[in-house]
C-alpha cells in the first residue's frame, strides 16, 4: 500500500467551508479577495497554464515580481499541477537572474511591468519558451489569461515529499543555489507557527518581507493562508503605512527584519501601535539589538526573535512569548518539529554553553538543492543534520544564541574569534556608521583581525580611537590589528555583506604594500 501523505490544497478547502471569508488583500491595488473568488482565479489560472504553455508537474515557473496578490495565486496554481513554483529575486543584477532562469530550466516567467527590460534580458539570454505580464489587476496577458480559461481544474494529486517551489540562497560565496522546499516542510511551518504564534482564522498578516525571500511567504503568509486567516499584501516597505495599520487594530501578525522594527520604532505615532491586537510580531534575518525588543516591551508587546533560513523551516529556532528577560538576546528554544545540535569542526556533538556549529534535522529541512548534488552532499552530515554554517551555543534552559557564521570564526593565538562579536562592539564606537571584520594572516599570532568601518557623514573616526573603544570592551586577542575606513560595504543583492570581496581587497591591499 502506497503510504505517502496527500498534500492538501488549503485554498480550496477554506473556499468550500467558509467561502466569503476574505482570503487576501493586495494593498497597493486594493483589491481583495475572499476564499472563493481566489480559488476560483487560481483555477483558472492553473488552466491558464496548462492550455497555454502546457505546464506539467515538474515544471518550474518564474515570478519576477514585487509582492502582489499575484505572487500568492502562482504559487498555489503550481501546486494544482503539480509544477514548481520558483521566485526570483528582483534586486539581483541580470546576469544573476539569467543564470537562475537557465538553472531552473523554466517553462515560462511571469513579470511585473517595471520589470520588463529585465525579463526579455533573460528570455535572449536562456531561450526561456514563454512570458507573461501582469499589472496588478490592470489588463495583462496574465488577466486575460485568467479570463479565457476554466474554473473547472483537475487538480494533480502531489504527495508530501514532492517539490512545491524552489528558492535561491544569495550566494555569498559562490553562484545561487535552488534550496527545494517540498510539502511536507510546508505543512509542519505552518502547523508549528499555528501553534507558536496563535494563528488562526481571525489572523491578519502583514506581509512586509519580499515574498522571494522565505521570510516573505513562509513567515507568516502561508501559516495564515493555512488557517484560513487574511494576508495584507504590501508592495514596499513604508513605515508611515505600516504605524498606521498597527495603530489602528487591522493586523495581528508581522515578521521584519531588525532595520524594518526600528525603522518602525523612530517612526511618529509607533507609541500608539494597538499593542493588543498583536499576537504575533517577530523578527529575524539577523540578530536582533536587545534595544529594539525592550522598546516594544515598553508597550507590552513581545518582538519574539526567531531564527531559521530557507533550508530550515524557515523558522527553526522561536523565542516563546513568555521568555524571562535575561534570555532577550537569545534566538529562541528549538521549534515544534525542528531537532536542533550544536557540533565542533569534527562534527561530534557539544553540550551546553559549548560555541559550535548549528545543526538542524526533521520534517521542516530541505531535501536539498536543484541539481546540485554535490552541494547537497556538502550540506549533510552523515547523521542527517543539515549544516547551517551559523555558529551558536545553547544554555542549559535550551535557549540558542547565534555567534557568528561559522566561516567567519578565525583564530587568533590559539582562541576562536567571531567576527560578529567584535563588530556589535565597533557599531557602537563614535563616528562608526556600518563596520565588517574579517581575519588575516599575522607571523605572530596566526590570525588577527582587520576591520573595514563605514564612517558616519561628516566623521573620520581614528584607528587609534576605535582601537582604544574596542580595548574597552573586548579581550586584547579580539581586538582588530588593522581599522581600514571604507566608502562602503560590498553586499549582495540580498544585502549580506561580501566578506569574501572585503578578503580580496585585503589581500590585494597587503599585495600592494608589499610591492613597495
Amino acid at each position: 500500500m502506497d503510504q505517502a501523505v496527500r498534500a492538501a490544497d488549503w485554498i480550496a478547502y477554506h473556499a468550500r467551508v467558509a467561502p466569503g471569508h476574505l482570503a487576501c488583500v493586495d494593498l497597493a491595488s486594493s483589491r481583495e479577495f475572499t476564499y472563493a473568488a481566489f480559488d476560483a482565479r487560481i483555477s483558472r489560472l492553473a488552466n491558464f497554464l496548462r492550455g497555454g504553455f502546457s505546464i506539467a508537474p515538474g515544471d518550474r515557473v518564474l515570478v519576477l515580481a514585487k509582492n502582489d496578490s499575484d505572487v500568492f495565486e502562482l504559487q498555489f496554481a503550481c501546486q494544482r499541477l503539480g509544477a514548481i513554483f520558483v521566485p526570483l529575486n528582483w534586486r539581483l543584477a541580470a546576469e544573476e537572474l539569467q543564470f537562475i532562469a537557465a538553472d531552473a530550466s523554466a517553462v515560462v516567467l511571469f513579470y511585473a511591468a517595471e520589470f520588463t527590460a529585465q525579463a526579455h534580458a533573460i528570455q535572449i539570454a536562456t531561450g526561456l519558451r514563454h512570458l507573461v505580464d501582469l499589472r496588478s489587476g490592470r489588463p495583462s496577458a496574465y488577466e486575460r489569461g485568467i479570463a479565457a480559461a476554466s474554473e473547472s481544474f483537475s487538480t494533480v494529486a502531489n504527495r508530501d515529499l514532492d517539490i512545491w517551489a524552489m528558492i535561491y540562497t544569495s550566494g555569498t560565496t559562490g553562484r545561487p543555489k535552488g534550496a527545494q522546499v517540498t510539502y511536507r516542510m510546508a505543512f509542519f511551518s505552518a502547523v508549528t507557527l499555528c501553534a507558536a504564534f496563535d494563528v488562526n482564522a481571525q489572523s491578519r498578516n502583514l506581509v512586509v518581507l519580499p515574498t522571494f525571500h522565505t521570510g516573505g511567504l513562509n513567515v507568516f503568509a502561508n501559516p495564515v493562508f493555512f488557517a484560513g486567516g487574511v494576508n495584507m499584501v504590501l508592495r514596499d516597505f513604508d513605515p508611515a503605512m505600516v504605524i498606521m495599520m498597527l495603530g489602528n487594530g487591522s493586523i495581528t501578525h508581522m515578521l521584519g527584519v531588525p532595520t524594518i522594527h526600528a525603522a518602525l520604532t523612530a517612526e511618529p505615532g509607533f507609541d500608539r501601535i494597538a499593542a493588543d491586537k498583536l499576537r504575533g510580531i517577530a523578527v529575524a534575518g539577523a540578530p536582533c539589538p536587545v534595544s529594539l525588543i525592550e522598546r516594544y516591551a515598553t508597550l507590552g508587546v513581545a518582538l519574539r526573535q526567531c531564527w531559521g533560513m530557507t533550508e530550515a523551516g524557515p523558522l527553526a529556532l522561536i523565542t516563546p512569548r513568555e521568555a524571562p528577560a535575561a534570555k532577550m538576546a537569545a534566538s529562541g528554544l528549538q521549534s515544534m518539529f525542528a531537532q536542533t545540535a550544536i557540533a565542533d569542526a569534527k562534527g561530534q556533538l557539544l553540550g551546553d554553553d559549548k560555541v559550535g556549529e548549528l545543526l538542524v534535522r526533521g520534517p521542516v529541512v530541505t531535501p536539498g538543492y536543484w541539481n546540485r548534488e554535490d552541494a547537497t552532499r556538502e550540506a549533510f552530515t552523515n547523521g542527517g543534520w543539515f549544516r547551517t554554517g551559523d555558529a551558536a551555543w545553547r544554555d542549559a534552559d535550551g535557549f540558542h544564541y547565534i555567534v557568528d557564521r561559522w566561516k567567519d570564526m578565525f583564530i587568533s593565538g590559539g582562541e576562536n574569534v567571531y567576527p560578529a562579536e567584535i563588530e556589535r562592539v565597533l557599531a557602537q564606537a563614535e563616528g562608526v556608521a556600518e563596520c565588517a571584520v574579517i581575519g588575516m594572516p599575522d607571523e605572530k599570532w596566526g590570525e588577527c583581525g582587520r576591520a573595514f568601518v563605514v564612517p558616519r557623514r561628516g566623521r573620520r573616526p581614528l584607528p587609534a580611537a576605535l582601537a582604544c573603544h574596542c580595548a574597552r570592551h573586548l579581550a586584547k586577542y579580539k581586538v582588530p590589528r588593522d581599522f581600514v575606513l571604507i566608502d562602503a560595504l560590498p553586499r549582495n543583492a540580498a544585502g549580506k555583506v561580501l566578506k569574501t570581496r572585503l578578503r580580496e581587497i585585503a589581500a590585494m591591499t597587503t599585495a600592494s604594500e608589499k610591492t613597495q
